[in-house]
């Protein structure tokens, strides 16, 4: 029942606050930081932004960026459009920063070993790039935060443990510490630096304090996370201990714990789970909020409010987790470890109501909470972020966040790293575009790819081989906004068992309740091109259930196989992504199966031929006079070129023979999909794999997100309206 529970409460706590506010915080716009490299630097290098803050004018970002060892300036004065203001080189790695007034606070680590930290605080003038001020820190800096005057900083001398030693276990020396240092006017106060003991505090490695976090309250109070210690320190203006308690456990009830390859199955439990919090930050006074990552034997996958005198005035518990497996976004891989990884949290008031944001780096995710109620906060949105966001600024004088993403995967030819932001607008929420909530059982899903739309208006959805442990149809209603997974159909052979080796990325509906799936070969993983031919309930029929490939295409096999399937009359029709050996260059085969004869054919599709990158189809749908494709290339963000629907006319579709010669169709240009792809301020997604048509004639567009492994897990699902409609060029 559990599982069920936290479903409904968690639909319930979403519907509720976008019901009654009269606002809501929607992307705006996607800064990727490559773009600050001055003309002529080399663009392949990886950037990563981080810790971010901003001027007190608001309209200047100024973030870390660690693998470039420098300070990222973004102007915001049209926060929809950003622009670049260049990068500030520091002398080491960049940790942390603050801003106040436009002076830049920094925390540079300048290490040369863990047995040997060291570090700088080191201030900047944001307007020319000068360096004001550097204090030695005497230690390896993590997080720095100001007081609210900004009259101090309080700096987390972490002294990180090597990882690789001992298994991590603590205790590594040598111990790490606080620092409160005064400002000056644009610079620092070295002579004022104190240095606050943390040691003999913690139950856990206490001659070994690790802090991680800082925030500061209005009475110049610092509490300070030591996160692999499971413990919280709160420290006065003057650095004496106010206060200090242990994080605490949680007991976590329908979660997925297993390291296994792709199923989503929420039914274990986790008892005593450390906090271990990573991000703090206060809401006022006396409460203030943690994100409790986990690191070290923990992570309760949730967040929490304390009160300062230690008593736990709210635990997530799985809730979060919960809605944010609703929306698509939970990180499989991530399974057995933290889950969606809460690791931010930041505090502001917006046009009067109190918000804790917070932040999932693995799932990508941030969560909007008001917090008008601090024993019972609302989950009134969840934000798409770009991969691993990692530090966020508020600003609400111009109702405005910021999310900093760390993972730029230049190198796995993904997006590139990206600061993205946010506005307090009228009107509902834009995302999700797709949600599960509400269904009788919490359905986790991800990486659609195909689609076919059924006479009822309803449209089904396959999964792709990331969920190799769990191939899955998902039942959609278009008609609700966001759409909803209403049911679940798990493919299954005759034992029962999930049926394993599929790559699913086509569906089509067999006329009798049923479904042909189509499933994209790779024969060097023993995965084969195929056709299934799926009961109603899931259930791959015997014998007559899987429809291989002929001779003919198996000797000209290459790894990109079918994309997408649709049934005209009694022949299947199935899109091959890329060419196969004997295809002529940017020509790929749109092949047929007929039914009754058991003949194969094939027709040509010229493709278009990439810039960079290459270029295929992802889904082929009849309907009407025409058959429509999705014609994509593999590239993200401001590289994407081509991402688009053409139709072919049906009476073209006529397939020759395998072996010899085949004819070429004719296409026409029927809706470029980029202006949608960034209709909701992100960057382009690559995977553009599902389309569907009504009976009426209504397109609808979904994104595979990869199962959110090393992406950011946001899936796009719109309608492109009538497609009788869309304009032909």
């Amino acid at each position: 029942m559990f599982p069920r529970l936290m479903c409904l409460t968690s639909v319930l706590a979403l519907t509720a606050g976008v019901a009654q506010a009269e606002k809501s915080f929607n992307r705006v716009a996607a800064f990727p930081v490559v773009q600050n490299m001055a003309a002529g630097e080399d663009q392949t290098r990886e950037t990563s932004p981080e810790i971010i803050d901003v001027t007190a004018d608001g309209m200047t970002l100024v973030y870390t960026d660690s693998p470039l060892g420098a300070l990222g300036l973004i102007d915001i004065t049209d926060p929809s459009n950003p622009s670049p203001k260049g990068n500030i080189a520091l002398p080491g790695e960049p940790t942390s920063v603050a801003v106040v007034g436009s002076t830049a606070y920094v925390g540079v680590n300048t290490s040369e070993s863990y047995t040997q930290p060291s570090g700088l605080l080191t201030s900047f003038d944001t307007e020319t790039g000068a360096e004001t001020g550097s204090c030695d820190l005497g230690g390896q800096p993590d997080l720095l935060a100001k007081s609210k005057d900004g009259a101090f900083l309080a700096v987390a001398i972490e002294n990180e443990r090597d990882e690789d030693l001992n298994d991590g276990m603590l205790p590594q020396m040598p111990a790490g510490n606080l620092v409160l240092v005064n400002t000056t006017e644009g610079g620092l106060d070295c002579a004022s630096m104190k240095m606050v003991s943390l040691t003999g505090l913690a139950d856990i490695a206490g001659e070994d304090p690790e802090p991680e976090y800082v925030s500061v309250n209005g009475l110049g109070e610092t509490v300070v996370t030591l996160q692999e210690n499971n413990h919280l320190v709160i420290v006065s203006r003057d650095g004496e201990i106010v206060n200090h308690f242990s994080a605490g456990a949680v007991d976590l009830e329908g979660i997925d714990a297993t390291d296994e390859r792709g199923a989503l199955i929420f039914e274990e439990n986790q008892t005593g789970r450390l906090r271990e919090p990573d991000a703090v930050t206060w809401i006022d006074d006396a409460h203030f909020a943690t994100a409790n990552e986990g690191d070290y034997q923990g992570g309760s996958r949730g967040w929490t409010i304390f009160n300062k005198d230690g008593t736990v005035v709210y635990d997530s518990g799985t809730s979060f987790e919960h809605a944010i497996v609703q929306i698509g976004h939970y990180p499989d891989k991530r399974s057995d470890a933290k889950g969606v990884e809460p690791e931010s949290v930041i505090f502001a008031e917006f046009d009067g109501t109190p918000y804790v944001f917070v932040g999932a780096e693995r799932a990508s995710v941030v969560g909007v909470y008001d917090v008008s109620d601090l024993a019972n906060p609302v989950l009134t949105q969840l934000l798409p972020s770009g991969v691993g966001p990692e530090g966020y600024a508020v600003l609400p004088e111009r109702n405005l966040l910021v999310s900093a993403n760390e993972k730029d995967l230049i190198d796995d030819k993904g997006p590139r790293a990206h600061v993205m932001m946010y506005a307090l607008q009228d009107g509902a929420p834009v995302y999700p575009h797709l949600t599960s909530a509400g269904a009788d059982e919490l359905i986790g899903w991800g990486a659609l790819s195909g689609m076919v739309a059924d006479a009822d208006g309803m449209i089904y959805a396959v999964n792709d081989s990331f969920y190799g442990f769990q191939p899955s149809i998902f039942k959609i209603d278009p008609s609700q906004t966001p759409a909803r997974i209403v049911d679940v159909i798990r493919i299954h052979r005759q034992d029962g068992n999930p049926a394993q080796k599929l790559d699913l990325e086509g569906i089509t509906l067999d006329g009798a309740g049923g479904f042909y799936v189509a499933s994209e070969g790779r024969s060097d993983r023993v995965i084969p091109h195929a056709i299934y031919h799926v009961s109603k309930d899931g259930l791959i029929k015997a014998k007559t259930g899987e429809i291989g490939l002929p001779a003919e295409l198996m000797a000209v096999e290459k790894r990109f196989g079918f994309e997408g399937i649709t049934r005209i009359g009694e022949t299947l029709w199935m899109a091959v992504q890329r060419e196969w050996k004997d295809d002529p260059k940017n020509h790929v085969k749109l092949v047929a199966y007929n039914l009754e004869t058991k003949e194969w054919g094939a027709v040509h599709y010229p493709k278009a031929e990439p810039q960079t990158g290459w270029t295929g189809l992802s889904e082929i749908v009849a309907h009407g006079d025409y058959v429509y494709v999705i014609e994509r290339d593999n590239q993200h963000d401001f590289r994407a070129i081509t991402k688009k629907i053409y139709r072919i006319p049906l009476a073209e579709m006529q397939p020759a023979p395998l072996g010899g010669d085949l004819p070429v169709v004719s296409k026409e240009l029927v809706r470029d999909l980029l202006p949608d792809l960034t209709a909701t301020g992100g960057y382009v997604l690559d995977k553009v794999e599902g389309l569907a048509i009504t009976a009426e004639g209504e397109g609808f567009v979904v994104t595979d997100n990869d199962g959110v492994d090393d992406a950011s897990g946001e899936t796009m699902f719109f309608s492109i309206g009538m497609v009788s409609q869309l304009k032909v060029n």
